[in-house]
Order: C-alpha cells, then sequence, then structure tokens
C-alpha cells in the first residue's frame, strides 16, 4: 500500500510541495509544505478519510467557501480548499509561532493581562463569525495559534463542514451517528456534549470562557480520567471559583468567566462581544435568582458575590414577579417589566397559566422571534428555534411549551426547557392558535375561513368550524375544553369590522357575544375580558361551561394597544396576573424623510414636514420619480391613507388620491407623469371571495383626472408591490400575504399590450417570495425569499428566472434595491447593515461591502417584505427616520398582580 504521504505528494505535484507532518488530531493532520505557485510556506491540513467520506467533497467544498470569507485579523486566513486523489484538504498561512496548547504546556498559567488579551481578541474573531452565521464549535488552545504574541483562531473549516454534515439530510447523516464529535470535552458546552442540534454562539462563548479559566488556572474548568468522566461534570457540577486558586484575579474578570461557565445557555453572554465588554467591566456584579420551591411559596436566593438585601433591590428593580395564587383580600401590585433596549417587546405578548413566565415577541439576530422572562430571573433570553415565526402563539395547559405558526406556515410546538420545534400541520393561518385543556390544539386554515384541532401528538386535522367567506381569527381557549372563543372579521379585512365569538365544541355550535370587539380572554374570577376597537377594557360575567355572558359589561382599562390595530396587546395568567401594553395617546410614531449617504450620515430633507406612515399595513412605501426632483409616498392623514407627492426639497407636498379606502405603495410610471398603487377599495363583482381587496391603480401624478383600475383581485389575488420596467413594456407584481392565502407572497409578471394576465414568476406554496426589484436594464430581477428558513437576497436572469438563481446575501437579507445606473445592488443583512454588491455585466457579483449601519431610528421591519427607500442617481439614499418624542417611544409592559380581586371588586360596584 502507497503510504498517504506518498499519494498526497502525487496528488499535489505541481501545487504544493509537502515537506513534513507539523501535527495530527482527531479530524486531521498538518503538513507543512511549499505553495510552488506564490513561493511560500504554508500549511496544508487534510482531513481524516473517514471524516472525509461522512462530509462528502462537494459539502465540503461548498461549506468552505464561507470560511475563505471570513476576513478578520484574529481569524486564521484560507488560501485554498480542494480534492485530491479522494483526499479532503485546505490550505493556511504556516505560522512561524505556536500555538496556545504549547504556551500553556511550558508555562501553565499565564498572565492576567496577557490571558485577558488573548480571549478579548478570540472573542472578536468569534464576534464577527457569529454575525456572519459561523459558529466555531471547537475552541480550544489546540485552535488558538500566537504569531508575535497574536491570537488567531484556526479551523473554522472543519467546524462548518461537519455542522453542515451533522444536520443535513444527505448522505452521512448526523454526526452522532458515525460515533464521532464536533468538540472537546474539556471545553465542550452542555448543550452540545448533551448532542443537541440546535447550537448556537453561545456554546462558543462557553468555550472560550473554559480557555480563559485554563489560562488563569493552570486547567480547565472540569478535568476526569475519561471524556465520559468530564462530560458528566460539565452537565452536573458547578466550576469551583478562580480567586481561591489565584488570589490576584480581579474579581469582575472572575464575575465574566463563570458567567460564560454557565450551564444555561440563556444565562451566559449573549454574544461573544458582551462577553468581552464584561471582561473589562471592573464594576460588575453578579447574582443568581433560583426559583422558589413550589411547595412553600417563599422566595428563595442562592447569592454570588452580593448582599441578600442587593439581591432584593435587583428583583424589585428590574420587576421580576412571583406566581402566587392571589388571595381575595391580597391588593393588587402594579409595576412596569422594563427591559434592556436589546430585548424590548415589539409585539403581543403571552403569560403562562401559572404566571410563572412570559413570552413576548422581540428582536432576534436575524429578524422578530420569541422571548422567554421567567419569574425568577432578572433578564430575558431568546427563544431559540422561533426565529421569524408569526406573533400570535399559545402556551400549552402546564406552561411548560408553546405552539406557534412559522413563516412556512407550519403549526409547530416547542419545549420552552430547549430541544427541536415538533411540526404538526401545513397550510396554517398566521392569525393564532389556542392550546386546549385536553391536549387539542384549534388554528385556521391558510386561505380557508375554517377552524381546525389537532392533538397535541400530532395527527390529522379536524375541521370544527365553516365560515361563509369571513375570517375566523385570534382562537382562545376556554377552561374545561366544552368551548372556546374566537373573532369574526367582516368586511374582507380586520382592520374593519370583529365580532366575538364562541364555539360550543360538542354540538359545533357557534354564538355570536359582542360586536365591536378585538378579542376577548377568560379570567378565572368568572368573567370575560374584552378589548374594543377603540382600545377600551372591558369586563362582564361569564360561564366557560355554556359561553353565556350574564350582567352588565363594566369599563376595566382606559387604553390597551391594538397590534395592527386588530390584536389587542393583553393577556391573563389563570392565577391572577394581567400583562398589558397601554395604548398612547399617539396612535403611530411621526416621521421625517432623511438623506443618508454611503457613510450612513444623515441630512433632513425638509426640516419642516413630518408624517406618518400608513395605518394599513404599516409601511407606507415611497419612491422618487425618475428625474429625482418629486417625492410619491403613502400617507396617513389621520382618516384615511391616500396617496400624496411631494417636491423636493422643500416644495409642497399635493394629494393624488381621495378615497375612504386605504391606498398605499406608490410607484412611478415610466413616462414620471402617472403614479400605480394599491387601493383596498371594492370593485363590484372583481372581488374574491373572502379576500382583502388589493388592486392596482393609476393616476396622474398632479391628481388631475381620476383613478383607472390597471388590475384587479380577478387577474391575481391582492396585489401589494408593482415595479415598471424602465422602457415600460414589463409590469412586475408581487400578490398574496396579508391575508394569509397559504403559501405566502408570490411573484408574477405581466407584458403590457401582450399578457391579457399576469403569468406566475416566482410562485412557491412553500417559502414566501417578496420586495422584488427589477434592474434598470430589465435583464435582472433580485428578490427576498425565505427558502432557507430565513429571508436571503437572490438574483435570478429575467425574464427567464428559470435559466440560472444566485443567492446574494449570507448573513439574513431583506429589502432589495438597484442603484439607478443597475452597477449595483443595494440590499440590509440581518446586522441592519446597508450592504452594497458591484454588479458588472453578465452578472458579475463583488462581494458585498458593508455601506453604514442602520440605526434604531431609520425605518426598516425586522421582517419587511417590501424595500422601504429610494436611491437617489447620486447615490443617496432617502429613508424615514422616527421622530424620537416621549409619546412615540416604547411602552414598557405593565404587569398586574392579584388583578382578579381588583376585578370582581370592580363589577360589584
Amino acid at each position: 500500500m502507497i503510504p498517504i504521504l506518498d499519494r498526497l505528494t502525487t496528488a499535489l505535484t505541481g501545487r504544493y510541495e509537502l515537506e513534513r507532518e507539523l501535527g495530527a488530531g482527531g479530524m486531521a493532520t498538518v503538513y507543512l509544505a511549499q505553495d510552488l505557485r506564490h513561493h511560500r510556506p504554508v500549511a496544508v491540513k487534510v482531513l481524516r478519510p473517514e471524516l472525509a467520506a461522512i462530509i462528502g467533497a462537494e459539502r465540503f467544498l461548498a461549506e468552505i467557501r464561507t470560511t475563505a470569507n471570513l476576513q478578520h485579523p484574529h481569524i486564521l486566513a484560507l488560501f485554498d480548499s480542494g480534492e485530491a486523489d479522494g483526499f479532503l484538504f485546505y490550505v493556511m498561512p504556516y505560522v512561524e509561532g505556536e500555538s496556545l496548547r504549547d504556551r500553556l504546556r511550558r508555562e501553565t498559567q499565564l498572565p492576567i493581562a496577557e490571558a485577558v488579551r488573548i480571549a478579548t481578541e478570540v472573542g472578536s474573531a468569534l464576534d464577527y463569525a457569529h454575525r456572519h452565521g459561523v459558529i466555531h464549535r471547537d475552541i480550544k488552545p489546540e485552535n488558538i495559534l500566537l504569531h508575535d504574541g497574536r491570537a488567531l483562531v484556526a479551523d473554522f473549516g472543519i467546524a462548518l463542514a461537519l455542522t453542515s454534515a451533522g444536520t443535513g439530510t444527505g448522505s452521512g447523516g448526523r454526526m452522532t451517528e458515525t460515533g464521532m464529535s464536533l468538540g472537546t470535552p474539556h471545553y465542550m458546552s452542555p448543550e452540545q456534549a448533551m448532542g443537541e442540534r440546535e447550537i448556537t454562539g453561545r456554546s462558543d462563548v462557553y468555550a472560550l470562557g473554559a480557555v480563559l479559566y485554563e489560562m488563569l488556572v493552570g486547567e480547565p474548568p472540569f478535568t476526569g480520567p475519561s471524556g465520559q468522566a468530564i462530560v458528566a461534570k460539565v452537565l452536573t457540577e458547578e466550576p469551583r471559583p478562580l480567586l481561591p486558586r489565584r488570589h490576584t484575579i480581579p474579581p469582575y474578570i472572575e464575575i465574566a468567566v463563570l458567567t460564560a461557565l454557565e450551564k444555561l445557555p440563556a444565562d451566559r453572554y449573549a454574544t461573544a462581544a458582551d462577553f468581552i465588554a464584561a471582561l473589562g467591566d471592573k464594576h460588575a456584579t453578579r447574582t443568581r435568582f433560583m426559583a422558589a420551591p413550589v411547595a412553600t411559596r417563599a422566595g428563595v436566593f442562592r447569592r454570588f458575590g452580593v448582599p441578600a438585601v442587593a439581591a432584593a433591590q435587583a428583583v424589585a428593580a428590574f420587576a421580576a414577579w412571583r406566581a402566587a395564587r392571589p388571595a381575595p383580600a391580597a391588593a393588587v401590585q402594579r409595576y412596569a417589566l422594563s427591559l434592556p433596549a436589546a430585548q424590548a417587546a415589539l409585539g403581543p405578548s403571552l403569560i403562562a397559566p401559572d404566571g410563572s413566565s412570559i413570552v413576548y415577541l422581540g428582536l432576534g439576530p436575524t429578524g422578530a422571534q420569541f422571548w422567554l422572562k421567567r419569574h425568577d430571573r432578572a433578564d430575558a433570553t431568546p427563544v431559540a428555534g422561533t426565529e421569524n415565526a408569526f406573533p400570535l402563539f399559545a402556551f400549552s395547559p402546564d406552561g411548560q411549551s408553546i405552539a406557534f405558526v412559522d413563516r412556512q406556515h407550519q403549526l409547530r410546538k416547542l419545549s420552552l426547557a430547549g430541544g427541536a420545534a415538533v411540526t404538526l400541520a401545513d397550510s396554517v393561518s398566521m392569525f393564532g392558535v389556542a392550546w386546549l385543556d385536553d391536549g387539542y390544539l384549534v388554528f385556521g386554515r391558510a386561505g380557508q375561513p375554517t377552524l381546525s384541532r389537532i392533538p397535541e401528538t400530532g395527527g390529522t386535522p379536524e375541521v370544527l368550524l365553516a365560515v361563509d367567506s369571513i375570517p375566523a381569527i385570534l382562537p382562545q381557549a376556554l377552561p374545561g375544553s366544552r368551548a372556546l372563543l374566537f373573532t369574526l372579521c367582516f368586511g374582507g379585512t380586520c382592520a374593519g369590522r370583529q365580532e366575538l365569538w364562541a364555539l360550543d365544541l360538542r354540538t359545533r355550535a357557534p354564538r355570536r357575544l359582542i360586536a365591536g370587539v378585538a378579542s376577548g380572554q377568560y379570567a378565572a374570577s368568572g368573567h370575560l375580558v374584552y378589548v374594543r376597537r377603540d382600545g377600551a377594557m372591558f369586563a362582564v360575567g361569564f360561564d366557560p361551561r355554556t359561553a353565556a355572558l350574564h350582567g352588565s359589561a363594566v369599563p376595566v382599562l382606559d387604553s390597551v394597544a391594538l397590534a395592527g390595530g386588530a390584536i389587542p396587546a393583553f393577556s391573563l395568567s389563570r392565577t391572577g396576573t394581567l400583562v398589558v401594553l397601554p395604548g398612547t395617546s399617539e396612535a403611530a410614531p411621526s416621521y421625517e424623510m432623511v438623506w443618508v449617504d454611503r457613510t450612513g450620515r444623515e441630512m433632513p430633507v425638509d426640516s419642516t414636514w413630518k408624517f406618518r406612515m400608513v395605518a394599513y399595513g404599516d409601511n407606507a412605501g415611497w419612491a422618487l420619480s425618475p428625474d429625482g426632483t418629486r417625492l410619491a409616498i403613502g400617507l396617513s392623514s389621520g382618516t384615511d391613507d391616500d396617496i400624496w407627492v411631494k417636491r423636493l426639497p422643500a416644495g409642497p407636498l399635493s394629494r393624488v388620491s381621495i378615497d375612504s379606502a386605504a391606498e398605499f405603495r406608490p410607484r412611478w410610471m415610466p413616462d414620471g407623469r402617472s403614479l400605480s398603487f394599491t387601493s383596498t377599495r371594492t370593485v363590484a363583482g372583481l372581488d374574491a371571495p373572502g379576500v382583502l381587496p388589493a388592486h392596482l391603480y393609476r393616476r396622474a401624478a398632479d391628481g388631475t383626472g381620476s383613478d383607472s383600475l390597471l388590475l384587479s383581485n380577478a387577474h391575481v389575488s391582492s396585489i401589494y408591490e408593482a415595479a415598471w420596467s424602465r422602457d415600460g413594456q414589463w409590469l412586475v407584481l408581487r400578490a398574496g400575504g396579508v391575508v394569509d392565502q397559504g403559501g405566502g407572497r408570490n411573484i408574477s409578471a405581466l407584458r403590457l399590450g401582450v399578457d391579457s394576465t399576469p403569468a406566475p414568476l416566482l410562485a412557491s406554496r412553500q417559502f414566501d417570495e417578496s420586495a422584488a426589484a427589477l434592474s434598470p436594464d430589465g435583464h435582472w430581477i433580485a428578490y427576498q425569499s425565505d427558502e432557507s428558513g430565513r429571508f436571503e437576497i437572490y438574483l435570478r436572469p429575467f425574464p427567464g428566472v428559470d435559466a440560472g438563481k444566485r443567492q446574494i446575501s449570507v448573513n439574513g437579507g431583506i429589502a432589495p434595491l438597484w442603484s439607478r445606473s443597475g452597477r449595483e445592488l443595494f440590499y440590509v443583512n440581518g446586522n441592519r447593515d446597508m450592504v452594497s454588491v458591484s454588479v458588472a455585466p453578465g452578472p458579475v457579483l463583488s462581494d458585498g461591502t458593508v455601506l453604514f449601519h442602520l440605526n434604531d431610528l431609520l425605518y426598516l421591519k425586522p421582517t419587511e417584505n417590501y424595500t422601504p427607500f429610494d436611491v437617489a442617481a447620486d447615490g443617496r439614499f432617502i429613508m424615514a427616520r422616527r421622530i424620537a418624542t416621549r409619546a412615540a417611544t416604547l411602552m414598557p409592559l405593565i404587569v398586574a398582580e392579584n388583578w382578579f380581586g381588583e376585578l370582581t371588586a370592580r363589577m360589584r360596584r
């Protein structure tokens, strides 16, 4: 048999000349070689043959491209990769230095300042990689190289390729099935040691904490005679404090290291950047709160580094709540649950049945996701696996799990203790889920005016109720599973008339309860609590067994926020706790238009002009005229949503559409004299049953003449975007999405004067395609799709979209937009960075370049389905900037404990 080194030497002839083996590990062997083309020494890392067989050449080479794009001063660069005679290899710079492991073998412990510096450099590399969607999974001293004292992180390539092989569905299966695992026991996080498939950047934070621990005290946090013994300690024991072992370590360094080594990922630092910051926080303290035993109902705290009084003050400061059953004589206790900006609630919240935790919609790294705030924790933690889920969800009766609908319209359940989400049903409406006491889940069908149920263990859905062309939304569980509440929307839109109904689950007979009501919930005090369309909250006597009302309704709160003008932001626990987001005196924030240059510098367009977005659909939409002198925009005048034209910079604002329906998202037609826009006005004989009217109209930009109907729902369902080719030959449309048609949004196209109806262009029942952007020359179409599980930007030829497809973004992407010249494509990545991609004929694409970061005031929803900005010929962006007035700031959640006692007393008056 030919030796491996001889085979490699032969296979790499003409490219690399292997000299000697530098080292070998469990996954690869490293050779010193000469790069014959560039006349430089390099390190060639060759995967073990059995590992190469698991990954496969195609997957390895595809995934290694992502590693090649990681350009950071503390990440070891990747020169080359490939397959040679069955071997998979990649090529890195040869570092004339040593690994951190070599140094630790020689010195055992490092000077404190140097250990912190090395950890900070590694942390900056990890933070960069995490922001680009790459988790290392094997941080250890062997993978940290020291070159002139500077830390370089190696082996991102194997980590990424193995991760793909471990979670993919191709040949090879999961890594755990092969008997191999990625990671080293001494530095492996508990979730990685347990073999969880969903591993986040917090796992790397744990590993870095373990490495720093070893640099400071001379050994890892956990040791043992075998890998199994070490893993057992990782899962069950606490790391020993550092100070007793090295008294010169500053207390804040110990706090940072021990926080990074917390068992639960949610208890660690959210990012590597946070860990780095903590290593420099000389005023840090560390407090851990433990839940009180249920039997005692007493608050018990275990403290770390702060006195008990300080712990109690911290609890009060962060408004942690108790999950105690309210006694009739107990006074109501109210407080604001104000969370850090990074953990702020952006949408509906739900309190667990026992009042022990709150789940709410917040912002995650790739868009909106759910967050969990437990009563025994001062902070909230993101719920992994709920990224970009629809905002309406339900707790299980025991409060240990949630059910939600994802962007593929799948009904999923997820344990809050961790683990992967389980899919129960497809084609599910985004408008709410109810989890009944008997274990059934009730939901609406996407595109169908029905309510169905399915066992929590899965099975075949059963239709409970079919309603003629009227959306049935917001199902709410009632105790005992005899009946449930739901809301009906009339007039084709839930922004119009709503009614609260009950459904008897035995007879399947629906009964109207109250008209003009957004939604209601049952209070265990024996009342139905509901919110009217004006935001006022009322309560009335209610029997959940018969779903019958009794007595008179009594007002209980003046103003509750309504999400989307239709979904009230309140939740009740069975134990008597109310969580509510108050309404504000200002229905919507005010905005001003700003020019933003390529560095992110802002300049007001007209400092005297302030406006509000349209209420319908939230995103007004605006577009610059072809000559750049005017801006067409959808605005709210307080009563109607209409199209207006603003002459730039400080000219008059003139109204184009005058109608009682909502008009929004204008586009300039190629002649520069007319506008197209979407309107929700009803057209007799053209509106499809059960579908929100959304027709495309045309009108002169100066407001003269009358509107003319261009396309209706009879041609394509619910037109929410329209883009014209510069030559006026094509009209590109995006339809669906708002009324939950199933399969999400789709893109179609129409040749003017040739086609009688639009033809599907990008239409998938599984995925959501939107934000279509046609290149100025009409040869390419950019759009966003969630086919990968999150929104990314894609590019296809136009109109022959099946001739090719390229993914442009790699870390999330929304809102594509072409420059006026067509030589650049812009989009916003998952970090809210504006990215520019240079496009040459062909097209030949460059790597994206970050231009600037969108601050929190610049308007862009995390899951935007329409590009809410435009670009001028000089390269400046025109964007909306929220005016940070007090009335427009985010309101904190209000928590009221023992609220049922106050409610009962109010009902007796």
